[in-house]
C-alpha cells in the first residue's frame, strides 16, 4: 500500500504533538553513534569485498587542451600492475551514451589542471601509486585558457535579473546610502571522508559502494555514464563521512572503478588522495558583489541593489546563487539585482554548504551594518524596521516568518548593547574587543521522498529508504518519527539507509532531507496507525500507543495477530511552493578580539538564534547549527582557495594549507532554537537547518571586527595582513 500526499496547502493539526512515546524533539543521541565511534560503521573504502584491485588516478598538468598520447608501457611492466584505464568516460563532463548503448569514446579533453586523465590499477595501492608516476602523457595544450575571473568576459544571467522602480533615483534622493564592493574567495567542502568507491560486477549487474549524497540521482548519472539501465545498478552508501555538497553528484572515482572492474572482471577500489579531492572535486566560486543600499531619514530602505559575479568551467550550468535571499529578506520599493557568470579553467564550481547564502548573506549584512552606522541606528533596530510583510518581489505571503523573533530574542540572550556604537571603545592589553551581528536566512526546499515502513509480527518497526546520512542525524530522526507514531521505544525501531534497493528518498542536500524524508516516514506510519486503529475498534485520531502497547493494555503484537504490515510513504511538494515564499530565518551575534600589533582576529563567543519549524531532535539540530557557525568562522577568517595565476593549479590542496577552523578557533558558541509550526513547509511542519546556521554568520564577525578595531574590510577572509592594512592610522 502507498500513503501519498502532494502538499498543495497547509497540513493542519499537529498530529505528531498528540503522540505519547515522547521521542520527538528530545535530544536523542544518534542511534548509529556507537558504530561510528568504535570504528564498526563501514565507509565507502572499507567494505569487505573479495580480492579488490586498487586504482590510483593520474591527473592533468595543463589547464586546457587534449591528451595526445599516453605511453603506459613502463607502468604496465611494473610489479602488480593489472591495467591502465584512460577511458574519457571517467570524467563526468565526458560525452555520455544513452541507456543500453556504450557511450562514444571521445578524445581526452582537459578542462582544468588536476583533472583525472588515467587510472592505474594494481594488486596493491602502493604498486598502483608507484606505477602512476611512470605514465608518460603528452598533451596538445591550447593557449589562452582563461584563468583569472577578474579579467574573463562576463555572461549576464538574464533569469536572475530583477528591476523594480528606479534604484539610481533612490540612491540620489536617499538620506543615507552605501555603494560598496565585497569580494569572497573560493571554498572547498573539505569533508573528512575522501571520495572513494568499490565497484564489482556479477554478470550485467553492478554494485558500487561509494561516498555519495544523492543516490536517487546518482544511480541515473552512473547509468548514463556507463550506458546501462538503472535496474542493473545498485549503489550502497549507508555511512558518508561528510559531503557538504561535494558528493551530490557522482565523481570520477565512481565511474573509473566501475569501468576498471568490468575490464578486469574483479572488484576495483578507487580512493582519491586528499590533494586529488581538493583538485578534482567541485569548489565554491569566488564572488565579486556590489551592494547599493539607500534609506530615508527614519532608516527605512528605499533602494536595494545587489550585483554579483561568479565563475564556472565552460559548459557547466551551475551558477552560485548569491542573490537567493536578497530577493526577499528586506523590503525596498526600488530594486535592482543581477548576476554575471565568467568562464574560467578551474575545477567545476558547484554546491558547497549553503550555496549562495553562505557568501551572499555576509556581503549583504556587511553593507547593512555600514548603512545602519551612517543612519545612526542600532543594527538590530535597523533590520527590524525593514522586514517585509510579503515577498517584496514575488508579492507572495511567507509560510512563516521568524526573523524579528530571532533578532529580539538573540539580542537579549547575547546581551546586545543597543546604545550608540563606535569602533575602538574597548581594549584589553594588546587586544581590541567588539561585537557585531547579522541576519540569517536560507530558502526552504522540500523534495519528493519515499520511505517504506514495516511493522513486524513481533511489534518491531523497520524503516527503509535510499536516503543518506552525512552525519546530520537522519538515522535517528527517522527512528524518532517512526517510534513516536507507532508507540515504540527506539530499541524496537530499525532504520536502513543508503541503498538503492530501498525506495527512493530525497537525498541529502539543499537542507531538504529531514523535512522531506521525515514526511514520507510520517505518512507511512500514519497509514499503519489507521490499520491498527481498525483492529483496535477505534479511529486513527483516537489511537493512543506507548511502549509497544495500545492504551488499555493490549500490545501491538496481539493486534497484528502474526501478520506483518507494510506501507510506503510518498511525499511530494505541491502548489504551496508556487503560492508562498518559504525560508528559515535567524540572527547571529559575535564578540571578537583583534590584536593591535599583528592583526590577528579571534572569535571569543558567538550566538545564533534560529527559527526553522518543528525541531525534530534537539541534539542533532543544535549540532547542525554549531557546524554552520563553525563554517562561518572559517569563511570570515581563514578559508580560501588559492590558484597559481600561471597555469591555474590549486596551490593549497590539503588541510595543512587550506585553513578550516580548529578546536581552538571555536570557543564559546551558543545556539537558541525558536521552535515554531509551519504547516506549509512539510507534512511534519519542519524546515531545513543544515545550512541556515552559516548564512550570514561571517558578516556578523566582519561587523564585530570593525566595531573592535575600526578596520572596515570588504574582502573575506579577513586575514591578519588585510586587517593590519585596514586599521585606522
Amino acid at each position: 500500500m502507498t500513503a501519498h500526499l502532494k502538499q498543495d496547502g497547509p497540513v493542519e493539526g499537529a498530529a505528531l504533538d498528540g503522540m505519547k512515546q515522547g521521542l520527538l524533539g528530545r535530544p536523542v543521541p544518534r542511534i548509529e553513534g556507537l558504530a561510528k565511534v568504535t570504528g564498526t560503521a563501514t565507509y565507502a573504502a572499507e567494505y569487505d569485498v573479495a580480492d579488490p584491485a586498487e586504482g590510483v588516478f593520474v591527473t592533468a598538468t595543463i589547464s586546457k587542451g587534449v591528451v595526445r598520447s599516453i605511453d603506459s608501457a613502463a607502468a604496465r611492466a611494473m610489479p602488480g600492475v593489472l591495467a591502465v584505464i584512460d577511458d574519457a568516460r571517467m570524467t563526468t563532463r565526458a560525452a555520455q551514451g544513452t541507456a543500453g548503448e556504450a557511450p562514444q569514446q571521445a578524445p581526452q579533453r582537459v578542462s582544468y589542471w588536476g583533472q583525472p586523465v588515467a587510472l592505474v590499477v594494481a594488486e596493491t595501492f602502493e604498486q598502483a601509486r608507484d606505477a602512476a608516476k611512470h605514465l608518460v602523457i603528452e598533451y596538445d595544450e591550447e593557449p589562452g585558457a582563461a584563468l583569472d575571473p577578474a579579467t574573463a568576459t562576463p555572461e549576464p544571467q538574464e533569469d536572475e535579473a530583477v528591476n523594480m522602480g528606479d534604484l539610481d533615483a533612490a540612491m540620489q534622493a536617499a538620506a543615507y546610502s552605501v555603494d560598496l564592493t565585497i569580494e569572497t574567495e573560493g571554498h572547498a567542502s573539505a569533508a573528512m571522508e575522501p571520495h572513494a568507491a568499490i565497484a564489482a560486477w556479477e554478470g550485467d549487474k553492478l554494485t558500487v559502494h561509494a561516498s555519495l549524497q544523492m543516490l536517487n540521482y546518482n544511480i541515473s548519472e552512473l547509468a548514463d555514464a556507463l550506458g546501462i539501465e538503472e535496474e542493473n545498478i545498485r549503489l550502497v552508501a549507508p555511512y558518508v563521512g561528510g559531503g557538504f555538497g561535494s558528493k551530490l553528484g557522482i565523481s570520477e572515482d565512481v565511474v573509473a572503478a566501475a569501468l576498471a572492474a568490468r575490464e578486469l572482471s574483479r572488484p576495483v577500489r578507487v580512493v582519491m588522495s586528499r590533494q586529488q579531492v581538493f583538485q578534482c572535486v567541485m569548489r565554491r566560486s569566488e564572488t565579486w558583489q556590489r551592494l547599493r543600499l539607500a534609506c530615508d531619514g527614519d532608516g527605512v530602505l528605499t533602494g536595494f541593489g545587489h550585483q554579483a559575479r561568479v565563475s564556472n568551467l565552460p559548459g557547466e550550468t551551475f551558477t552560485e546563487p548569491v542573490l537567493q535571499s536578497s530577493h526577499f529578506l528586506y523590503a525596498a520599493p526600488n530594486r535592482s539585482l543581477s548576476m554575471d557568470l565568467v568562464r574560467i579553467h578551474r575545477m567545476t564550481a558547484g554546491s558547497v554548504r549553503a550555496p549562495g547564502e553562505a557568501v551572499g548573506m555576509p556581503a549583504l549584512e556587511m553593507a547593512m551594518d555600514e548603512l545602519a552606522e551612517k543612519a545612526g541606528i542600532d543594527p538590530v533596530a535597523f533590520r527590524l524596521r525593514n522586514i517585509p510583510d510579503r515577498d517584496p518581489e514575488a508579492d507572495l505571503p511567507f509560510t512563516s516568518h521568524g526573523l524579528a523573533d530571532c533578532l529580539r530574542k538573540g539580542a537579549k540572550a547575547f546581551g546586545w548593547d543597543n546604545g550608540p556604537r563606535k569602533p575602538r571603545q574597548r581594549r584589553e592589553g594588546d587586544w581590541w574587543i567588539g561585537t557585531g551581528m547579522a541576519s540569517a536566512a536560507r530558502v526552504h526546499n522540500a523534495s519528493e521522498a519515499k520511505a517504506r515502513v514495516r511493522l513486524t509480527a513481533e511489534g518491531r518497526a523497520v524503516v527503509e529508504t535510499d536516503m543518506t546520512d552525512l552525519g546530520t542525524g537522519t538515522y535517528t530522526i527517522c527512528a524518532q518519527i517512526a517510534g513516536e507514531m507507532l508507540g515504540l521505544p527506539l530499541d524496537r525501531v530499525t532504520v536502513a539507509l543508503g541503498d538503492t534497493d530501498h525506495p527512493r528518498g530525497p537525498g541529502s542536500g539543499g537542507s531538504w532531507g529531514a523535512a522531506s524524508i521525515g514526511s514520507a516516514v510520517y505518512l507511512a506510519c500514519k497509514a499503519l496507525r489507521e490499520d491498527l486503529a481498525r483492529r483496535a475498534n477505534t479511529d486513527e485520531a483516537g489511537l493512543v500507543m506507548k511502549d509497544g502497547a495500545v492504551e488499555g493494555g493490549r500490545c501491538i503484537a496481539d493486534l497484528l495477530g502474526g501478520e506483518t504490515l507494510e506501507e510506503l510513504g510518498h511525499y511530494e511538494p505541491g502548489d504551496n511552493e508556487d503560492d508562498f515564499t518559504a525560508s528559515g530565518f535567524g540572527a547571529f551575534f559575535a564578540e571578537v578580539r583583534v590584536n593591535h600589533w599583528t592583526g590577528e582576529a579571534r572569535v571569543d563567543r558567538m550566538l545564533g538564534a534560529f527559527g526553522f519549524g518543528r525541531v525534530l531532535n534537539e541534539k542533532t539540530a543544535r549540532s547542525q547549527c554549531l557546524g554552520g557557525i563553525t563554517w562561518s568562522i572559517g569563511t570570515a577568517l581563514t578559508e580560501a582557495l588559492h590558484f597559481d595565476p600561471r597555469d591555474g593549479h590549486l596551490a593549497n590542496p590539503d588541510l595543512a594549507e587550506y585553513h578550516v577552523p580548529v578546536h581552538r578557533d571555536v570557543r564559546e558558541v551558543e545556539v537558541l532554537m525558536l521552535e515554531e509550526r509551519d504547516p506549509l513547509a512539510s507534512a511534519i511542519q519542519a524546515k531545513g537547518i543544515g545550512e541556515l546556521g552559516m548564512c550570514g554568520g561571517a558578516g556578523a564577525i566582519a561587523n564585530a571586527v570593525y566595531n573592535a578595531c575600526g578596520a572596515r574590510l570588504h574582502q573575506l577572509p579577513m586575514t591578519p595582513d588585510r586587517i593590519l592594512a585596514g586599521l585606522p592610522a
